[in-house]
């Protein structure tokens, strides 16, 4: 019996703990590539030189430490954390709302999002930053769709749904009205913000987003048994003494903050949060307390490359969105007709 619980823990820990080295190996080769190519030692310097002083910081370059660590390493970080925000959202959604289909932008956190972020572009004098605006705004599309299918103690999966859409159509029209009314300058900044992207990523994002990925992936992983049992219905969850509606209301919201973090700080980029929940379970199986972690590490690691194809493939830099929807419908449409049994369940 003993036996049977040590491989049983070694089967589940070996997945992550690959996934884990291929992530960090990734991530340092996609920080040599660039425009200006760093020798492989040379960036493992750079990087030893910050964190423990050695070698002497003096003896690098100054312009290793401007290209890697003031640039390319907070952006690979900053990716990363955005792809654990995102994919790990993904999971819970799609648990909660016991459909494969759904992503994080389900409830309109995106179109919130886009209006905030274009309010905040259009009329800089009256509003907060970009960011900010971005994030209250998607938090508040999301509370507006909870509000609205709320019926009494319970709120239906399928009237939550309906009223995200409501949401989302309501915000994308004002975002449409504002992009309408804005100066050239304003409307380009929209546009590339709409599409996503990690061209201003500092350690300061990169402080707060981690921050926000690492709590809400450790609550949301401890959470991975209760969210098995809304996979199953919410009778059987209520036999089982879990309140779904707070349970889900208590998921839902820590998901949405993820999603409203991750998106103020590098605009929408689709297809992260319902693709690779299903890469994730192909690995694992249906179990969400190793989809979770799997899914984390997958989602960063896929955004890590993405963003690399995105600053590499041509002289001017590609928005982010655009790759990662180019890469992603192609292969969630392979995952549909050679694993569409396995991804619904059946």
């Amino acid at each position: 019996m003993t036996y049977k619980k040590t491989e049983k823990l070694r089967n589940a820990l070996l997945v992550p703990g690959v996934l884990i080295l291929a992530l960090t190996a990734t991530g340092l080769c996609c920080i040599q590539v660039g425009t200006c190519q760093v020798p492989f030692p040379m960036v493992i310097k750079t990087i030893l030189s910050h964190l423990v002083h050695w070698p002497d910081p003096a003896t690098i370059p100054a312009l290793n430490h401007t290209i890697l660590w003031d640039i390319r390493i907070p952006r690979t970080l900053l990716a990363m954390a955005v792809g654990v925000c995102l994919s790990v959202s993904g999971v819970v959604f799609q648990g909660c709302f016991r459909n494969p289909l759904v992503e994080p932008y389900v409830l309109g956190a995106s179109s919130g999002a886009a209006f905030g972020a274009a309010l905040g572009i259009v009329f800089p004098t009256f509003f907060l930053s970009v960011q900010i605006m971005a994030f209250v705004f998607s938090a508040l599309a999301v509370a507006m769709a909870y509000t609205m299918a709320r019926t009494g103690p319970d709120t239906p999966v399928a009237t939550l749904v309906l009223s995200g859409i409501i949401t989302g159509s309501v915000f994308a029209s004002l975002v449409g009205l504002l992009k309408y009314i804005a100066q050239d300058t304003a409307l380009r900044e929209i546009v590339f913000w709409l599409m996503g992207g990690f061209y201003y990523a500092g350690w300061q994002e990169v402080r707060i987003l981690f921050l926000v990925a690492a709590v809400g992936f450790g609550i949301i992983w401890t959470s991975g048994w209760q969210l098995n049992i809304l996979s199953m219905g919410e009778e059987e969850a209520k036999s089982l003494g879990i309140n779904p509606g707070r349970t889900q209301f208590m998921l839902i919201t820590l998901a949405t903050l993820m999603t409203a973090a991750a998106v103020s700080a590098t605009g929408i980029i689709a297809w992260v949060g319902l693709m690779i929940p299903h890469a994730a379970r192909l690995m694992t199986g249906p179990d969400h307390r190793r989809v979770v972690p799997v899914s984390a590490v997958l989602g960063a690691g896929y955004l890590i490359i993405c963003d690399t194809l995105a600053r590499t493939l041509t002289s001017a830099e590609i928005p982010i969105g655009i790759i990662t929807s180019l890469a992603g419908a192609p292969y969630l449409f392979y995952l549909v007709r050679t694993r569409g049994g396995q991804m619904f369940g059946r």
